[in-house]
């Protein structure tokens, strides 16, 4: 039986942006000379948010100091939950091509009778985490900066190489940020922005210019060496993430890199600092450590070296939330359990969307931004928390030990874990395994229109706008499709908030649109705003495709056919599981459900509607419009 068409219903106003392409210009530049965003440092967390806030199609500057970017070494291991975010902006491939996969942990311990390993783990088992990518990629931090800017050339916008950030001041409370910075040739410039932030790593000097911002924390009792180099060597688990510890001469953390590559951390006597630390004293201490395995040189592409510190931020904004830090400006900590560029990437992530909505006008500046910081140095302080006690067992020789700490914060350290607490952003119960302030679990499910099986929680691209599932397992059944066209009818009215806020989000990309990119010629981002550039519908159902037609839907669903979902592949899903029942359990035929996720895939808030209550469509639109009222403007 199909669903009715939506045409004869009279009700229904639609005022919903029409099928309009979401792209404009190659880089929206402002008539007045103010930038929308400055961001300072263009490592892995600068580019991040730069490359989003271009995509947008903000107006901004990029600056660092470098005159070039990273070419070896530094940051390498990327998690399977950031694996995921650069899936959602249809970035990662050549990583996933290039880098090393990192399936499993090797743990060895050195004695006067010899060397002997205790034992090996799988690495994320598919038994206690629910990824994709059940591994660590491996790539050096060059890479990834690569990629971003390559993005960020696509989007039209240039990082301005040789600019070393000095100072900030605004002449009114509401005149843009004056941004004063020393250029090529002992020139000084000035730039006028409306936000400015910072992601000029552990010594910032963006966070050293706004009050209030210290960085706070105890220095932990060790220091380590980072060398990167090819080996000969008969070592058995040199292709494996390996931790050696040596009664006698320390600790050492083995990581295979790309190009045949290996990374060694080696742990020095405490006694030892950073600055009598050299790259010849690292290689023999590998050599002692290893004994009697023979270990070789070819070739060392990059050495580094620090002393372990775990660092928060006092804040990360300034009080009227227009200065801004992220990544190693606002968290530092050891690298060992490769968080660091991981943790930074999505700080940018958490931080970028929330300025383009407040940029355009659309959302609660307060609201919004000050989510930022409470969201972020939440997750800083988790991971300070944990980074202490897993530098001390790595240091600590105690094999089952680590593992046990490894086992213990396994969702953590894959990324797939890390929550953040209630908030107008995360708002109300947990329903299945969907939780407000968590991450869209993995789901696999067809695509009605082209009948492919995709990742559910991927296949939206990442445009800067809100998702809403619809979940009705069964179109067949009258209260069920009786449902979504009285939802359809209430939410698509002229005078709902979710059409109003619409409206101003179609005139706002109208007058700023996002960035015209040659890759959109394949990927096709209009298909996804076809109803609204604030928001993606997004039906999910159980009904066999024979028995619906998409033009049979109610609008806003009609309008949607790339993003109308068949629940059919549960043999495809990571645990064998429907994506329906692994989300919310058994729903039953009288239950449908709504989930409203954040334009960073974190589920913002989910409810489940009895059918068979009077005005279910209705209460589910006004539940709708609730969460979005809290922190919308327009």
């Amino acid at each position: 039986m199909a669903i009715p068409s939506t045409s004869s219903t009279q009700t229904t106003e639609m005022v919903f942006s029409s099928h309009t392409s979401s792209n404009g210009a190659k880089s929206h530049v402002s008539n007045n000379g103010i930038f929308d965003a400055c961001v300072v440092g263009a490592g892995p967390a600068g580019l991040m948010l730069s490359v989003i806030l271009a995509r947008l199609g903000l107006n901004i500057k990029v600056l660092d100091e470098r005159p070039d970017q990273t070419t070896v070494g530094r940051a390498d291991g990327i998690q399977p939950k950031t694996i995921e975010t650069l899936q959602m902006l249809r970035l990662g491939d050549e990583l996933l091509q290039t880098g090393v996969k990192v399936f499993d942990i090797c743990m060895w311990r050195g004695s006067p009778a010899g060397l002997q390993r205790m034992g090996r783990e799988c690495h994320y088992p598919a038994s206690t985490l629910d990824v994709l990518h059940p591994f660590i990629l491996l790539c050096h931090q060059g890479m990834v900066e690569g990629m971003l800017i390559d993005d960020l050339r696509e989007s039209g916008t240039e990082v301005s190489r040789s600019h070393i950030f000095e100072t900030f001041s605004q002449d009114s409370a509401d005149g843009p940020l004056k941004i004063m910075c020393a250029s090529p040739k002992d020139s000084k410039d000035g730039i006028l922005s409306e936000f400015l932030v910072g992601c000029d790593g552990a010594r910032s000097r963006v966070r050293e210019a706004i009050p209030d911002t210290y960085s706070t924390g105890t220095p932990h009792n060790s220091v380590w060496g980072v060398l990167d180099g090819e080996l000969m060597t008969d070592f058995p688990d040199i292709w494996s993430k390996t931790v050696v510890f040596s009664e006698e001469h320390g600790s050492i953390l083995m990581i295979p890199r790309e190009r045949n590559m290996t990374r060694f951390y080696i742990e020095m006597k405490s006694s030892t600092s950073s600055k009598e630390l050299g790259q010849e004293y690292v290689m023999e201490q590998a050599q002692r450590i290893l004994s009697p395995y023979k270990v070789e040189w070819l070739s060392v592409e990059w050495f580094g070296k620090y002393s372990v510190s775990q660092r928060v931020a006092a804040s990360f904004s300034d009080p009227k939330k227009r200065a801004f830090i992220a990544g190693d400006a606002s968290h530092t900590h050891s690298p060992k359990a490769a968080q660091g560029m991981n943790t930074s990437v999505h700080d940018s992530w958490n931080l970028g969307w929330k300025l383009n909505l407040v940029s355009r006008g659309l959302a609660n500046k307060e609201l919004l931004l000050g989510s930022y910081e409470d969201e972020r140095k939440k997750i800083a302080y988790d991971l300070i928390n944990f980074d202490y006690e897993h530098a001390n067992e790595i240091a600590g020789g105690d094999a089952k030990r680590l593992a046990e700490n490894f086992r213990t914060n396994i969702r953590f350290i894959s990324g797939v874990g890390v929550e953040y607490g209630p908030g107008v952003l995360n708002s109300g119960s947990a329903m299945g395994i969907l939780k407000p302030g968590a991450n869209l679990p993995p789901g696999k499910v067809t695509r009605y229109i082209d009948a492919n099986p995709i990742d559910i929680q991927l296949d939206i691209p990442m445009l800067g706008q809100f998702r809403v599932y619809v979940v009705v397992p069964d179109l067949n059944n009258s209260a069920q499709a009786g449902f979504i066209r009285k939802f359809n009818d209430t939410v698509s009215s002229r005078s709902s908030l979710i059409s109003q806020a619409s409206l101003a989000a179609q005139k706002s990309y109208s007058e700023k649109p996002r960035a015209e990119r040659n890759k959109d010629l394949y990927f096709r981002p209009e298909r996804y705003t076809t109803v609204s550039q604030l928001i993606t519908f997004s039906l999910i159902t159980a009904t066999e495709k024979s028995n619906f037609e998409i033009a049979n839907l109610p609008q806003i669903f009609s309008q949607s056919p790339w993003t109308i979902y068949l629940d059919d592949v549960p043999n495809l899903d990571t645990q064998g599981k429907s994506c329906i029942r692994k989300w919310l359990g058994d729903l039953g035929s009288d239950k449908v459900s709504l989930i409203n996720v954040r334009p960073d895939g974190y589920v913002g808030s989910v409810e489940t509607f009895d059918i068979n209550t009077e005005n279910a469509g209705d209460a589910a639109a006004a539940w709708l419009e609730s969460y979005y009222g809290a922190f919308l403007q327009f």
